[in-house]
């Protein structure tokens, strides 16, 4: 059972759920009123730290949802303890939506996508947003890696509940440190053949 659909499985969503002949099936899910929040298994917290960019869904006071993507190399989202995710946020095209978002609702929603594994986890929680300078600490420890830019805010957001989403639908892409980690191989056989062709010829030019 997860907390995960304890949030999500709002009224609405069982009233669809009835009407659709889902609900028995989602309702196993569902925990006890009032239930704890998901730690995060080891899995979830590989699968995060592995990764190298995530959407990040906030919620405006006028109730007008904004999602922004996040990126950075593989492990700048950092997983502090198994209710606690932080990163470090660089100055991007200053519009701060999303951190005036948070500031007026903590309640967002994390979406991690491995579009080569077709593997994504879906995440509730709630966020916050202080200037750089006002926890040192944690600053340091969210330097190593992190996103390149000017760092303007520490952010972290604390679990609710997540869940792995189905695989279903998921086209395969490769980044580009991938493709060239999968082709090394090929490139370094390539490079032999070139290599013996080029004795070879030079073994039959000398024959002549």
């Amino acid at each position: 059972m997860s907390r995960f659909e304890n949030l999500a499985y709002t009224s609405a969503v069982r009233q669809v759920q009835e009407e659709m002949g889902s609900a028995k099936a989602a309702g196993r899910l569902l925990q006890a009123p009032g239930g704890a929040a998901d730690p995060l298994t080891s899995a979830a917290a590989d699968f995060i730290s592995g990764l190298d960019g995530f959407l990040f869904a906030s919620v405006s006071e006028s109730g007008w949802p904004y999602i922004q993507f996040r990126g950075g190399p593989a492990g700048f989202v950092h997983v502090l303890d198994p209710h606690t995710l932080g990163y470090l946020d660089v100055r991007g095209n200053r519009q701060y939506i999303t951190a005036g978002n948070v500031r007026a609702d903590d309640r967002v929603a994390l979406f991690f996508l491995d579009q080569a594994r077709q593997t994504r986890l879906k995440l509730l929680g709630r966020a916050t947003a202080v200037p750089v300078g006002s926890d040192p600490a944690l600053a340091r420890r969210l330097d190593s890696p992190r996103t390149e830019g000017t760092v303007e805010q520490l952010v972290t957001i604390r679990v609710e509940g997540y869940a792995w989403n189905c695989p279903n639908h998921i086209t395969p892409r490769f980044s580009q440190a991938e493709l060239s980690e999968a082709l090394a191989p090929v490139h370094e056989r390539i490079a032999r053949l070139e290599q013996e062709n080029a004795a070879l010829r030079a073994e039959l030019a000398g024959s002549h």
